[in-house]
């Protein structure tokens, strides 16, 4: 009797523990935990969008790209992130090269994203880009005088150039493009004519470059594209006048074309809830997620037939530079060794 009866108990109670623990595994799995280099505004309504679309949850955690992949790095296999999402191709491949992303072959990542904005082992993905041009004072400068980024390093520009620090990894990865171009010497050469150029010691952000022009301490600025169209559209007077005293210029039109970066994202080597992961990158990618990031951010998408917003629009139609991004990140040491030897600071 009494073994007759503890069958059945047995049976019931593990029945129930199973029942438990599918329930458990199904919750688990309908979230993603994501680090993002991109502050809250940029990327909070994209995720909230992603889980009424998808009924995936989500937690965030917003933070500095440095500190970020330095978490990932500490927390090892015990890292709750399921997708790192950080800022330039040079970051990307830092977290590739810290192993701390896994590659994921996903038809609809790499259908959807240009071969040259994701990794060519697809360890990261490009979703948003943007360009690192040329900016000039209106009243200064005849834009029939500029022409390429090799040309700023000719002295007709001595004391006119306003560009940020060498420490900063938007203009390492320029550099690492003319590396590419151009070769270790070859660049090391420009380098040191672009420093010779500078109106001042470099130092603030690309929109305090931008400002800097504007009040006459320098001719030309060079920044990311985006920065500009925040002035564009602010709703201070003087920031949308110090955009209007400004044009926005596009270098290597006649070769290869102007130098741009992305926005990217990965999936974590010890993410937990790797297919959802995977389906947030996808959600970031559609049309929809696409023209958003356009129009609040003023970061060009990555996936051809998005809509342009009018301020994109107004900045012209332009070529790009057709590089595979993961040379960005690939040369960047050499980068940053010869912006130190060309004494950019």
């Amino acid at each position: 009797m009494y073994r007759s009866l503890t069958g059945p108990k047995i049976y019931i109670t593990i029945t129930v523990c199973l029942v438990m623990m599918s329930a458990q595994a199904v919750a688990y799995a309908q979230e993603v935990n994501v680090y993002s280099a991109r502050k809250e505004a940029l990327i909070l309504p994209l995720l909230e969008k992603f889980k009424a679309a998808t009924g995936i949850g989500f937690n965030l955690i917003t933070g500095k790209a440095d500190a970020l992949l330095k978490r990932l790095e500490s927390e090892g296999q015990s890292s709750p992130a399921d997708v790192f999402i950080t800022t330039d191709a040079g970051r990307l491949q830092r977290a590739k090269e810290a192993d701390v992303l896994r590659a994921v072959d996903n038809a609809v990542l790499n259908s959807a994203i240009p071969a040259n904005m994701r990794d060519q082992e697809n360890y990261w993905f490009g979703l948003s880009q943007r360009a690192r041009v040329i900016f000039y004072v209106k009243d200064k400068v005849n834009p029939a005088q500029l022409s390429s980024y090799e040309d700023l390093a000719e002295p007709k520009w001595k004391r006119k150039i306003c560009i940020r620090s060498s420490g900063n990894i938007y203009n390492q990865s320029l550099v690492a493009s003319m590396i590419e171009a151009h070769g270790t010497s070859g660049t090391e050469t420009w380098a040191k004519g672009l420093v010779a150029n500078f109106a001042r010691k470099p130092a603030g952000g690309d929109t305090d470059q931008l400002r800097a022009a504007a009040a006459g301490l320098c001719d030309i600025a060079i920044a990311n594209t985006y920065y500009y169209g925040r002035l564009v559209n602010s709703s201070k007077t003087q920031d949308r006048e110090v955009a209007a005293s400004l044009g926005l210029f596009w270098p290597n039109q006649g070769d290869r074309g102007s130098h741009v970066n992305v926005s990217g994202g990965a999936v974590t080597k010890h993410a937990k809830h790797p297919a959802a992961a995977e389906r947030l990158l996808e959600f970031m990618v559609g049309a929809e997620s696409q023209s958003w990031y356009a129009e609040v951010n003023n970061e060009y998408p990555v996936v051809a037939g998005a809509n342009i917003p009018p301020t994109l629009q107004a900045f012209g139609d332009f070529k790009s530079d057709s590089l595979n991004l993961t040379r960005l990140g690939e040369n960047n040491r050499e980068a940053v060794k010869v912006m130190d030897r060309a004494g950019w600071r």
